[in-house]
This record gives structure tokens, sequence and C-alpha cells, in this order.
């Protein structure tokens, strides 16, 4: 029997079995390599996101054994709680603030950045270090003693013969200054914003020069259009982190004054871990899920009309 009727009878060849016991040894390696990414997915990711959606039908304290109530829960939030109105509405304030204002210092920073010259790499990484600091506890408490009121920034407003300001306490001004401490930190998105405006072509800027524009001209016509992409996914990413903001306003104000600054997070915290309510807080936290969802959503489906891709496509 030849080998090729050996291949029609059998469907594959003499040697095609040990290819495949060849490759199970790498395929097993392989697995071995994603394994603590695997590992880590399903323990700390998956499975809690299974497990609050069960909890969130129950009344569940940590202590005493899970009872299911159904979608009381969600009744309680939206028709008995005026705290998940306030908080809601706070954050929301919070996200609309924080997140454009970050994304134009960073692309401002990006676009200052942009420029061929010595040493501009050590710059780049110092306007990058607050997007590592900046999340954590301890720069959050120096932020608040920078806005307390004898802080540092009412001592550099006394040398321009300016009044104390109280950052802090005010309730109109608390939520703007705990905002303040993400915009600091835009160094992911600056990253991002610098790579774009790298990939933009010359020869549009030589054109937009020959043709008299200005500058400001240029970066509407040219440099934003190209740039719609990048703005696009910072957006998403800064809004879904903005949504879930915890460290600033727990570690600054504690929601104060007068719950101005109190913010989806603490909500959250306050009902899991200081009133033991884990299957209320479950359901407030996939009440936040879908909130996040929805603006994601909105924000993909509307991104056809102003994001402008290179091979004219709309995004889909």
């Amino acid at each position: 029997m030849t080998h090729q009727s050996a291949q029609a009878a059998g469907g594959q060849t003499p040697g095609s079995e040990g290819k495949r016991r060849k490759r199970k040894p790498g395929s097993l390696v392989a697995y071995l390599y994603i394994s603590p990414w695997l590992i880590g997915f399903i323990v700390l990711t998956l499975v809690p996101f299974v497990a609050s959606f069960i909890y969130s039908f129950t009344d569940y304290n940590m202590v005493r054994e899970q009872s299911f109530v159904g979608l009381a829960n969600y009744i309680e939030i939206f028709t008995k709680d005026p705290v998940f109105v306030q908080s809601l509405r706070v954050t929301l304030l919070y996200v609309v603030i924080a997140v454009p204002l970050k994304l134009i210092v960073a692309l401002l920073v990006a676009m200052l950045l942009n420029v061929k010259m010595r040493g501009i790499s050590i710059y780049r990484t110092i306007y990058y270090l607050p997007s590592i600091l900046g999340g954590s506890v301890a720069v959050s408490v120096l932020w608040r003693f920078m806005f307390m009121r004898e802080g540092l920034v009412n001592e550099m407003l006394s040398y321009f013969s300016l009044p104390p300001v109280n950052w802090l306490g005010d309730p109109n001004l608390a939520l703007f200054t705990i905002t303040l401490l993400p915009v600091w930190e835009f160094g992911s998105s600056m990253v991002l914003f610098l790579a774009g405006l790298k990939q933009v072509p010359a020869e549009l800027y030589e054109a937009s020069k020959v043709d008299g524009a200005s500058r400001v001209r240029t970066f509407f016509s040219v440099t934003l259009p190209l740039l719609t992409p990048i703005v696009l996914f910072n957006l998403i990413m800064q809004m879904i982190n903005a949504f879930q903001q915890f460290t600033a306003a727990f570690v600054i104000t504690d929601g104060g004054p007068m719950k101005s600054t109190y913010l989806y997070g603490m909500m959250l915290y306050d009902n899991a871990f200081q009133f033991f309510k884990m299957g209320y807080a479950s359901a407030q936290s996939w009440i936040l899920f879908l909130i996040i969802l929805v603006f994601t959503f909105v924000l993909f489906k509307t991104s056809n009309r102003w994001a402008h891709y290179e091979d004219g496509g709309d995004g889909k």
C-alpha cells in the first residue's frame, strides 16, 4: 500500500500521530506559563464576580448564613435608600469633572513633550511618575495636608495677599479638590497621546502650513481628528476608573462635608465592611457595573460620529 493510499484509508499519515505526541509537551508548557494569570483570574476575578451576583439576591452579613430574598435588595436601593441617590449624583458629577479635565491635561503635556531635544526621555519619565504614586494612600494624605486651611496651597495664596480657601470644608469646593488628585495622575493617558502624536504624518502639517493655517486651526483640523481613536480609548478607561474611585474621597474628606464627596465606592465600602450588609452592597456593585456598561455602550455607539480612523472606517 502506497503512502497516498494509507493516508486516504486512515485519514492520516504514519507520522502524524507522532507529531501530535510531540506537540503535547509544548502545549503543557504553554499552559504552565499562563497558569499564574489563569489561576489569578479565576480566583480573584471570576469567582468573586459570580459570587457577588449570587449574594445580591440574599441577606448576607458575612457572619450568619445567607438567606435568599430575591429582588428585595434592588427594590430597597431604588425606593428606600436616599444615600444611593446622593452618592450616584456625586459620582456622576465627579466623573464629568475629572475625566475631561484629566484628558485635556494629558493631551497638553503630551504635545509639550512631543519634541526632539536632548534628555526629553527624562522629562517624560518625570511626568509619568505621578501615575505610579498618585493612587496611593500616602499621596492622598499628602494631598489632604496640602489643601488644609493651614496647608501649602493657602500658604501660597497668602503670598499674593489672597484670603485662605476652605478647600476641604466647603461642600461646593470639596469635590473639585479631590478631582485634582486623579487629574494629577495623567501619565498613562499622556503616554498614549504621545504615541498617537508621533504617528501623525509630517506631510499633513506641512500641507496645513502651506495653506496658511494657524497652529490652533492645525490642531483642530489635523492633530485632534487623527487622535480621536486614542481619545475614545482614554475616555472609556478613565471613565471606568473614575466610577470606581474610592481612595481620594475616603482618605482626604471621608465623604464629607455633608456627603458632598460621598462617592459610590465609599457607599459600597460602608455597606459591606461598616454595616456588614454584604448582600446589599453586592446589589449596589452590580448596579454600578450596569451603569458603567451603559456609559461604555453609548460611547462606542456614538464614536462613529467623531472617532476617525486612518482606513476611513468608523471603528465598527
